[in-house]
């Protein structure tokens, strides 16, 4: 009998022994294999074809680095382009696009610190801010009012989400007349993905107003930083 408890009490002393081996063994796969595969690490270089490399080209063609064709392919022109930026900004000159270099772009992957402009709710309510505020003015004029939007999220003086700078208080007249619930068009839900994806054509602006109706001397003393149509653009 005394040997038939001690062969049971072996028996599950192993049985302990597996199932905590088993529990260590499963939080160690979730951690350090499924959780690399679900990370998202932003990471372009020469060869890459992409629409991160197409936001590369962008913001360094409006900041004078890049002269070619904005076309999403990382070519020798491309590399020369990151390169300078990179020397100019002290980072490690090595041509890659790696997330020291894209934040220094303020580019980000999807997992990054400005998701919250990638779901579809945020395009499509920055969709209809575009269609309600400039359905009529030129594209450019267009994507330049959805930037205006994105920088506010990036800014500490605005709400950080989307939403909460379209419906902060006196903030678009189009909210307040009902505007804002139209069914945007296909330009303006383009215009709204441009602008995520990092095109700016109102280089940096948090304001912007009709010369034509507007009255504040308030708004008429912030600095300018580029007209397009019917629109001023300021900070």
């Amino acid at each position: 009998m005394k040997k038939f408890l001690e062969d049971k009490k072996a028996k599950n002393i192993i049985l302990l022994i597996v199932l905590i081996i088993s529990i260590i063994s499963f939080l160690s796969y979730n951690i350090f294999f499924r959780g690399d595969r679900n990370t998202s690490y932003a990471l372009s270089k020469y060869g890459s074809r992409s629409d991160e490399v197409r936001q590369i080209q962008t913001k360094l063609k409006r900041w004078g680095y890049y002269n070619g064709a904005v076309d999403g392919i990382y070519g020798s022109q491309t590399l020369s382009a990151v390169k300078w930026f990179q020397s100019k900004n002290g980072l490690t000159v090595d041509g890659v696009a790696g997330p020291k270099t894209l934040s220094a772009m303020g580019i980000y992957s999807s997992s990054a610190s400005n998701s919250t402009t990638n779901s579809s709710s945020d395009i499509n309510l920055l969709s209809k801010l575009v269609y309600a505020e400039s359905r009529g003015e030129p594209y450019t004029g267009q994507v330049a009012v959805a930037s205006v939007v994105l920088n506010r999220v990036k800014s500490s003086s605005f709400p950080n989400s989307v939403a909460g700078v379209i419906y902060q208080s006196g903030a678009f007249s189009v909210v307040n007349d009902g505007q804002i619930n139209l069914t945007p068009n296909a330009t303006a839900k383009k215009a709204a993905q441009d602008a995520i994806n990092g095109w700016d054509p109102s280089y940096g602006a948090i304001y912007y107003f009709n010369p034509n109706t507007a009255k504040s001397a308030w708004i008429w003393s912030r600095p300018l930083t580029v007209v397009i149509g019917n629109h001023r653009f300021c900070k």
